[in-house]
């Protein structure tokens, strides 16, 4: 028998790294080796020193390399999946010049205003980019710091993309892929390339930008000497372009041209967003109209308030996650962090509808409802992108796959399944970002689609799928979140 190999797909998030070790040739899940971020920052600013990330890579792949049993020449390729739309700026040895600017730092939203109307208003954002710029976008947190750090702005000699940060260090190689490229509202899905324009409008002058890798799963470069000694991994192997973190689910669920297409996920982590791999290019102004890891196209609306904001009440209210139950007449619109979808940098949390028998269960189960209506509400919107009729049988009676922290959790599982009225997926392969990655690498070591990497390993899995029916859908609930969030989002959420 051959001796076994495996890829390492690291899943580098907002909270923690993740490296997966996983086996080449059937997708087993071997170990899996963590560490955690730290994240500054007070009112709308979120930032964390892009080193953070590095150290935390060189931890989690050491102590997933030590779990697995394996020894590190089994290793043959590694691949990163990043947070999408963080802002990396480094010097001209490469070195961070300052913290990086963080998906969820929404102190970029007048600049976000500032860009729509210099263009022309978000039809002509969408036709070029696919995105209207909102304080996430990294074109807005570019425009920032220049207004707000000059002087570390016209240092900047290179400007990357977490995961973009990550694989230069792995490779030095500076290059980026289609999917994560997207989220910077810098590049362009209709061309595939760098939009010059932009650029100009921008201020940045292209040589400042990685190139870009025709997919996730191309090879980029290989591990350096430096890297390889600081990871304790083999010189020489392969290493992937690499993508951002939502690209790379929709490759380990196998979403993509080989595999499902039109298919909807919703994920439920430090934000919620509802997504599918599509060939038709998405054109909404209401979506982030994204490229995918694989040359397909990924639609995609996300939340800022998801998981951690309902945590929060929870534990503002003494109670654990599931001690909740449906809201009643209460309204919790947990916009705790400003939210993006809909586009609400400045907003506050919001609670109505209390009355003397409100009880504190239902004030947590109003949480949950206010979170998953935000975020299922882009479903039919997401739908037509693909360019599909939502109210079409065959298309409402599609199953949503449900996926992240959340889906692990009873209550967020019951409050999607009663909102969404629909079908549930939800997968028993866990860490679905780091098994994308994983299929990156494994396409960059060995060649061959990365999509179909991942649907040949889904189907050699011994972890089963729970399938849910649907049941009546609650309109009640959602008629009564959407009228308070219709009537309230100006003069009370601070719009």
């Amino acid at each position: 028998m051959p001796p076994r190999t495996v890829v390492i797909g690291v899943d580098s998030s907002t909270q923690s790294t993740k490296a997966a070790v996983t086996d080449t040739e059937t997708g087993e899940l071997l170990a899996v080796g963590r560490a955690p971020h730290v994240v500054t920052g007070e009112g709308g600013a979120r930032e964390t020193d892009p080193e953070v990330w590095w150290r935390a890579l060189c931890d989690a792949v050491a102590a997933g390399l030590k779990e697995s049993g394996l020894s590190a020449s089994s290793v043959t390729g590694i691949a990163v999946a990043g947070q999408q739309h963080g802002l990396v700026t480094l010097d001209g040895a490469g070195r961070p010049l300052r913290p990086a600017l963080l998906w969820n730092d929404t102190r970029s939203a007048p600049q976000a205003a500032a860009l729509v109307a210099e263009l022309g208003g978000t039809e002509a954002w969408t036709a070029r980019t696919g995105t209207v710029p909102v304080a996430s976008m990294t074109a807005t947190k570019w425009r920032w710091l220049r207004e707000n750090d000059p002087e570390n702005a016209a240092a900047t000699a290179s400007v990357r993309l977490p995961h973009d940060f990550l694989t230069e260090r792995l490779a030095g190689v500076a290059a980026t892929d289609p999917g994560d490229a997207s989220g910077t509202c810098w590049y362009s899905t209709a061309t595939g390339a760098y939009d010059p324009e932009l650029l100009d409008l921008l201020g940045l002058d292209v040589s400042m930008l990685p190139e870009v890798a025709a997919t996730g799963g191309t090879r980029i470069g290989s591990l350096t000497e430096a890297a390889a000694e600081a990871l304790g991994l083999p010189a020489g192997i392969a290493v992937a372009a690499g993508t951002g973190d939502n690209m790379s689910a929709a490759v380990g669920l196998g979403l993509g041209g080989a595999g499902l297409l039109d298919h909807p996920v919703l994920s439920l982590g430090t934000s919620g967003t509802v997504f599918a791999a599509s060939r038709t290019r998405p054109a909404s102004t209401a979506l982030s109209g994204f490229a995918a890891a694989d040359g397909t196209y990924l639609p995609l609306a996300c939340t800022l308030n998801c998981t951690l904001a309902v945590d929060k009440v929870a534990g503002l209210l003494g109670l654990h996650r599931d001690d909740a139950t449906p809201g009643g007449e209460a309204v919790l619109l947990p916009y705790l962090d400003g939210e993006r979808t809909p586009d609400l940098p400045r907003s506050s949390g919001l609670l109505t509808g209390l009355r003397h028998d409100t009880t504190p269960q239902q004030l947590l189960g109003a949480a949950y409802e206010g979170a998953a209506f935000t975020v299922l509400r882009a479903l039919d919107e997401l739908l037509r992108a693909c360019g599909l009729d939502p109210a079409d049988p065959e298309v409402a009676g599609r199953p949503l796959r449900l996926i992240g922290g959340g889906a692990q959790g009873r209550t967020w599982v019951e409050t999607v399944r009663r909102l969404s009225g629909r079908p549930l997926i939800v997968p028993g392969s866990g860490e679905l970002v780091a098994l994308g990655a994983a299929a990156l690498a494994a396409s960059a070591a060995g060649g061959g689609d990365p999509v179909a990497i991942a649907t040949r390993w889904n189907a050699k899995s011994d972890t089963t799928d729970a399938e849910l029916p649907p049941v009546d859908r609650d309109m009640e609930t959602w008629e009564r979140v959407g009228s308070v969030l219709a009537t309230a989002a100006e003069p009370l959420l601070g719009g």
